[in-house]
Order: C-alpha cells, then structure tokens, then sequence
C-alpha cells in the first residue's frame, strides 16, 4: 500500500512538472508573438489572398453552399498550418538567443515542446478561427454531434501539423541546410491536397500523385464530414480517409519526437 501511495505521489509530481511547463513555454510563445502586431495581423490576413481566387472562380461552378463549405475550412486549415512554421522560428529564436541548451540538456520532454508550440498556436489562432467558423455553420448548419466531432478532427489535425513542425524545428537549428528543400516538398504535398481547388478540375496524371497524398484524405474527410452532417454515415462510407487521419494522429508526433531526438544527439545545435 506504502508503495502505491509513493508510486501515486511521483505520477502526481510528474504531472505537475509536464503541465507547468508546457504553460510556461505556452505563455512565452504567445507573449513573443503578440509583441510583433503587424507580422501577427498579416499572417492571419494572408490565407484570405489564397481562397480568394479559388472563390471567385469556382464560384460559377459550384453550388454556393458546397462553395462556402469548401474555401472556409480551407482558411481553416492554412490558419492551422502556421503551427508548422511556427517550430522552426521558435526553436531559432531559443537558438540565437543561447537558451536552446539548457533547454534541451534541462529535465524537459520533447513532446512537451510539441504541446506548448501546439497549444501557444492554438490560443493566437483561436478568434479568427472560432469566427469563419461561426459563418461557416450560419451559411451551412449541421447537427451539434458533427460539430463537436469536426472540432475534435481540426485538433487532430493541429497534432499532425505539431509532429511536422517539430521534425523541420530541429532541421532548423541542427541542419539548416536542409530545411528549405523540406518546406519545399511539404509545399508541393500541401498543394496536391486539393486544399483550395477540387480533385475533378485537376489532370489525371496530377490525380494519380493526388491519390498518394494521405493530406488529401485528411482535408477530404473534414468537408464531406460537414456536407454530409452525419457523423455515422461519414465514417462508414469513407473509413479509408478516417483510418488515414487516426494513424497520422497518432504516428506523426511520435515520429517527429524520434526524428528530433536522433537528429539533436547526431549534430547538436549547429551555427552561432
């Protein structure tokens, strides 16, 4: 009994020591991008210059409710996306400003690094987001099920992008050379998802890299989880995106760990 009490007592302390410090890093990165008012006002602004052209033109196309679905979520996710650039300048920062390692030689998890840039992204997002998506269920509503299960799809999303962001976060500090061509093929898949345009308007030799890309599953499933409005039904008839968003769930941010880890202990931090 002695030894579950102790047992009990240092998961109690554990607990304590991961949520502190996530919070800690959480508050920082909030308060270190707040400082900067005008970059922080752009970035929120400039998906709005990458949904606009898909609207206009498809909008002679498509019914408007399917339209306002399809660009909406889509402003959604490229606000969502900035977690994944948000590693790298973060991790910079720690490295220009020297405290990168006594963070990394400190008692402190990688996985809490990932939450607190996840969570510090979360929170700057939060009202543009909360408001496009207000409009979105005005334009089209859905039962209060879906909406519930869709915000829970945007958080394992938020997770995926956290994973990715953690694996180009320390290409950033440890092989720089390397991350430009990173984020420039994670742009090309990014672009194959048919975030903002419709799988049909593409070529079919572009539909066949299309049809590999496991972003295109993700982002697919989400609209046609909204259209349908039927939590159930989504799933059953299109379980291949749905196992596609678990596995990624779950298999990104435990590989960005690994990757992180490995390439930390191989190269150290890398450039002064």
């Amino acid at each position: 009994m002695k030894k579950f009490s102790k047992i009990k007592a240092i998961a109690k302390v554990d607990i304590k020591k991961n949520l502190t410090q996530i919070i800690a890093l959480t508050e920082k990165n909030v308060k270190l991008n707040l400082r900067f008012k005008v970059n922080f006002i752009i970035s929120l602004l400039t998906p709005i210059i990458t949904i606009a052209m898909p609207l206009i033109i498809m909008n002679r196309f498509f019914p408007e409710i399917e339209l306002i679905v399809y660009q909406f979520i889509a402003y959604k996710i490229f606000l969502m996306r900035g977690i994944i650039t948000e590693f790298p300048v973060q991790l910079r920062f720690e490295k220009y400003w020297k405290t990168l390692p006594i963070l990394m030689v400190g008692p402190f998890h990688r996985l809490n690094l990932l939450f607190g840039i996840f969570l510090s992204r979360i929170l700057l997002i939060l009202i543009p987001f909360s408001v496009l998506f207000i409009i979105t269920f005005i334009q089209a509503p859905i039962l209060i099920t879906t909406v519930i299960f869709i915000i829970a799809i945007y958080f394992l999303i938020a997770i995926i992008f956290s994973g990715i962001g953690l694996i180009f976060g320390i290409f950033a500090v440890s092989r720089e050379n390397f991350l430009q061509p990173l984020l420039f093929a994670f742009n090309i898949l990014f672009w194959l998802s048919c975030l903002t345009y419709p799988y049909e308007i593409f070529p079919s030799f572009v539909q066949n890299f299309i049809n590999l890309n496991p972003l295109y599953y993700i982002f697919d499933f989400l609209r046609f989880l909204w259209l349908e409005n039927n939590v159930i039904i989504t799933i059953s008839t299109h379980f291949y995106h749905f196992s596609f968003l678990i596995s990624l769930a779950i298999i990104i941010p435990l590989l960005g760990v690994y990757i992180f880890n490995i390439i930390y202990k191989k190269y150290g931090i890398v450039g002064y």
